[in-house]
């Protein structure tokens, strides 16, 4: 069953900007499956994330447009395959650091069938300390690290659980927004750092196990099956870090809480 959703909705599933999504459009590579004739507002189908997955990752390897073009259009699975096999093989020559986000490319041509568990829960309101900034995404990695530094050493024996951080949908419309590092805590006063609330809600929760650089597939999974069989509630999209950095060097341990907002179930 596919859903329609809205630009930003589709946005947040794929984390492709409004503006990336728009220009895609304009040169007819990911066309919205519905546009309003008297708004020009656009709505996507949920069954458009795998192939703005692909897209994202071909660009994610510096491949050109027209070549993007070529993956997405070929006639037959051996045509796909080529293009993008003579590309892998000039940036695993020339980058390293490439591989990991190769290795999820090679899945997701494999066809492979995103199977995610979805729970959902009620979380109860949550002490925490916190800190908040307008991060943009390709800063993520280091303000967080910076952020959850902080926290963990002001809060110290107080803490009462694993980290976590919210984020505002601008964060993933236009690559910057407000982001919200939080450490839940047992005291009503932390040194140096201001005790707040964090507030709770319903949410369907899916685990993502692995480096970061694959939390896309889960965001897009998790928020095809929200929008599939929920409705959406305002709100940011929240990770728990069960398992993160501070635990293990091994990004293949790690394990994080994705809790998408929902309103109730209708499906």
């Amino acid at each position: 069953m596919s859903a329609s959703v809205p630009i930003g909705e589709f946005s947040r599933l794929t984390h492709l900007t409004v503006k990336t999504l728009h220009h895609y459009h304009d040169i007819g590579l990911l066309a919205p499956d519905q546009v309003d004739p008297s708004s020009g507002y656009r709505r996507y189908a949920t069954s458009q994330v795998g192939t703005a997955l692909l897209i994202r990752r071909l660009r994610e390897l510096e491949m050109p447009l027209p070549q993007v073009r070529e993956v997405v259009e070929a006639p037959s699975v051996e045509a796909r395959n080529r293009v993008l096999q003579e590309h892998l093989a000039r940036m695993e020559a020339e980058l390293v650091r490439t591989q990991q986000v190769v290795g999820s490319l090679r899945d997701l041509l494999a066809l492979a069938t995103d199977r995610l568990a979805v729970e959902y829960r009620t979380l109860a309101p949550l002490r925490v300390v916190a800190i908040t900034d307008r991060v943009e995404r390709e800063a993520i990695g280091p303000w967080c690290e910076t952020a959850f530094g902080t926290l963990y050493d002001a809060a110290g024996r107080v803490v009462a659980g694993p980290g976590g951080a919210s984020y505002a949908d601008e964060f993933f419309t236009d690559d910057a927004g407000e982001v919200v590092a939080f450490v839940p805590v047992s005291a009503d006063t932390v040194p140096g750092l201001q005790v707040t609330e964090l507030p709770g809600g319903e949410f369907a929760i899916a685990v993502h196990e692995g480096p970061f650089t694959d939390f896309d597939r889960t965001y897009a999974a998790l928020g095809s099956h929200v929008a599939e069989h929920c409705a959406v509630a305002p709100g940011p999209i929240r990770e728990i870090y069960l398992t993160g950095p501070g635990e293990t060097v091994d990004p293949a341990a790690f394990r994080t809480e994705v809790c998408w907002p929902i309103l109730a179930r209708t499906a």
